[in-house]
């Protein structure tokens, strides 16, 4: 019998993971006590595994979600990491990976911690703590030989380059870390990250645009970056940044509209993508309102927009040939949430929120609703809701979800979602 698909639920407020078998919702199992750190999210391991970092306990933990159909724990391994965890990334591999450390619920950036993590090392999992620069850097984990680790740094912006074995063989104590090259970005604003690991090259979004560079050796060369502008459609900037496995794309959510995030719901939002082979470039309108992560299904491209005047699920066509280019396919109503953010305030301190999945290897989506421990599931082919899933913790905040589809290639965007 075929594996199903499975749903990762972390309520990273109430301390819960839950692994559902889909579309009927079946719990599988679940763990007490572990908090996802929501902004780094769920990351993609070869052999179907799954990796987050635990904010409180300090913790990477690396997820078997079929382990349990061999006799196997769903925990396979835990390594101590600095926290909060602000991104997370691995190599294409997955053995290599590093944590960045940000804001958590402070104010301002206060901690320069970054962890280098092997999986594989000789005995067990083996970590290392360094310090590099305070902020709310982004990550990407390079492959090749010798793996090299890549942060993306606001004010001033940059890229610090640092070699994964230089930085396993730190002495103990989080000694500073000296990185073999610093890139300039032109931007203090970056926000959002993506690797090719076909190629080597890698992207951090900014205000300016998509900024790239590629690897020669153990340091990177940088390219001419990639515009927001497309399709006759100019200003704003994206604030998520993520690689289609499948159709080897670049997508994002360009937001534009007034700078009062007290005027969230006259936003505009537009979907970004760039194909990486042929260089087509394009935007593509979904609404105003907050829109923010995404998810890649085999055929569609699914967005989550939060609006006073009712919420919906976006859900676009994919491009599966050079010169196709997206549309939209459905716009599906999702029902109101308890707590929802209102005009006048911002849409994302206080109030619930929605979190979105999807695989790459299948046309399943699905959406939470913050404060009523409920999970829509879609399926985006027929464009139709299949059922409404249900967990014993509210989901405050929106929670976090991770679907999983037995070799579905989710491990080729290597960057935590």
């Amino acid at each position: 019998m075929p594996l199903p698909p499975r749903l990762l639920v972390a309520d990273h407020v109430a301390g819960r993971i839950t692994l559902l078998d889909l579309p009927d919702g079946t719990e599988r199992t679940a763990m007490s006590g572990r908090h996802l750190a929501e902004h780094a999210g769920f990351l993609a391991l070869r052999g179907e595994r799954t990796a987050f970092v635990d904010d409180r306990a300090g913790e990477l933990l690396v997820l078997d979600p079929y382990g349990p159909d061999a006799g196997r724990p769903l925990l396979e391994t835990a390594v101590p990491v600095a926290t909060p965890a602000e991104h997370l990334s691995a190599d294409p591999t997955g053995r290599y990976l590093a944590v960045t450390t940000g804001l958590g619920r402070n104010g301002e950036a206060w901690t320069d911690l970054l962890t280098a993590v092997d999986l594989g090392a000789p005995g067990r999992a083996d970590a290392v703590r360094v310090r590099t620069r305070a902020g709310e850097p982004g990550v990407t984990v390079i492959g090749g030989q010798g793996p090299l680790v890549v942060l993306r740094h606001r004010e001033p912006g940059e890229l610090a380059v640092y070699r994964h074995r230089d930085l396993m063989a730190a002495a103990p104590a989080c000694p500073p870390a000296a990185a073999v090259q610093r890139l300039p970005l032109p931007d203090d604003d970056g926000h959002g990250d993506a690797l090719d690991p076909r190629t080597g090259r890698l992207f951090a979004a900014a205000g300016s645009g998509v900024h790239s560079a590629r690897r020669e050796g153990d340091r990177l060369v940088a390219e001419p970056p990639l515009p927001w502008a497309a399709d006759g459609r100019k200003g704003g900037r994206g604030f998520y940044l993520r690689l289609d496995p499948v159709r080897r794309t670049l997508w994002s959510c360009v937001r534009g509209g007034p700078a009062d995030p007290g005027q969230w719901p006259d936003w505009t939002n537009d979907a970004w993508w760039h194909h990486l082979d042929t260089n087509d470039t394009g935007r593509l309108d979904l609404g105003p309102g907050l829109v923010f992560r995404l998810a890649v299904t085999a055929g569609h491209i699914a967005y989550a927009r939060v609006h006073p005047d009712g919420d919906e699920l976006v859900l676009l066509a994919a491009p599966t040939a050079p010169g196709e280019r997206p549309y939209v396919t459905a716009r599906l109503p999702l029902p109101e949430m308890s707590g929802a953010p209102r005009r006048g305030g911002t849409p994302w301190d206080g109030v619930q929120r929605r979190a979105i999945a999807g695989s790459p290897g299948g046309p399943l989506v699905a959406v939470s609703r913050g404060g009523h421990g409920e999970i829509h599931l879609f399926d985006a082919e027929r464009a139709v809701q299949l059922t409404t899933l249900t967990v014993p913790t509210p989901l405050d905040e929106g929670g976090h979800l991770a679907l999983l589809v037995p070799g579905d290639g989710a491990h080729i965007d290597t960057v935590g979602r």
